[in-house]
């Protein structure tokens, strides 16, 4: 059986980010908007929409 290579992830792990001001989850989601695919960062809870999930704890 063949050994995984140096570089491979050999775990998989998902960061969870909670929106400091509601309490609520962060979730990344993928958005068409003109023609082009986005990736933006919602609050489950309020809403909320930012770029990333860094711009909620400004």
């Amino acid at each position: 059986m063949a050994a995984a290579s140096k570089n491979s992830r050999t775990s998989v792990s998902t960061q969870k980010f909670i929106d400091p001001v509601s309490g609520g989850e962060i979730v990344m989601r993928t958005i068409l908007k003109n023609g082009k695919l986005k990736n933006v960062a919602v609050c489950e809870k309020t809403g909320r929409v930012e770029r990333r999930p860094k711009d909620f704890f400004r």
